[in-house]
């Protein structure tokens, strides 16, 4: 994998975190800034892993997750190009919390505990931005606690069909059609669950004629159908 290089400035200047520094600090702290390069399918770290500093992605993306005793994979986040990777563990020196491995080819801007630590002493307004993407993946856990706990998997399915099909549909004269942007195996890693239900899920959909299924081609025929059974607890 050779991709063109990027400039790490332009990369932090970017960033949430460092969006407050100037051009001459954000050079400042590309100098302390190492570029590192993952192929599809790498792990960027593993859970339990010491914490050896601060992932911002430059390009592609990362998915964030949980594996339980038995294999299964939780999705807590997919991070795109712009976003930080496991900042909590930077400052309390705890293990990386989840695994993050690379869903296509990416590039990494990545600064080490110490001298992140050290710019944020610098920079007391980074700390403030810090604990502002912290607090914004807090939330997001929860919801993800939430959407596990108090609602089906034909429910967490209908609600992630109803995004796509407002986010990434196109109106034919069919339905709305879109293209799932993950396989079913990643699906039901996102849904909590295993692929034979987000399978037979999507089938028991098309059946009830709301649907149109062929492998990853999804065409919404009665986006008021889903919507209402969202209301259900079948």
């Amino acid at each position: 994998m050779t991709p063109e290089r990027t400039d790490l400035a332009t990369v932090l200047g970017k960033t949430a975190l460092l969006s407050s520094l100037t051009l001459a600090e954000s050079k400042t702290l590309a100098a302390r800034t190492v570029r590192k390069l993952f192929s599809a399918g790498e792990l960027l770290f593993s859970e339990g892993e010491p914490c050896n500093g601060l992932h911002i992605i430059a390009k592609g993306k990362v998915r964030i997750f949980k594996t339980s005793v038995g294999g299964r994979e939780q999705v807590l986040a997919v991070n795109v190009p712009g976003e930080s990777v496991a900042e909590l563990p930077v400052f309390d020196g705890g293990p990386f919390p989840a695994s993050a491995v690379a869903i296509d080819d990416v590039e990494i801007a990545f600064i080490s505990r110490r001298d992140f630590q050290s710019y944020c002493m610098e920079h007391p307004e980074v700390s403030l931005k810090v604990l502002q993407v912290v607090g914004a993946r807090l939330r997001r856990l929860v919801g993800i606690i939430e959407e596990l706990s108090f609602t089906t998997i034909r429910q967490r399915l209908i609600s992630v069909l109803l995004r796509l099909s407002e986010n990434e549909g196109r109106k034919t004269s069919r339905g709305i059609e879109f293209h799932l942007p993950a396989s079913h195996q990643e699906l039901a890693n996102q849904l909590g669950t295993v692929r034979e239900l987000v399978s037979r899920n999507l089938m028991r959909l098309q059946a009830e004629g709301l649907l149109d299924v062929d492998a990853r081609q999804i065409v919404v025929k009665d986006v008021g159908g889903l919507k209402a059974l969202l209301e259900t607890t079948s």
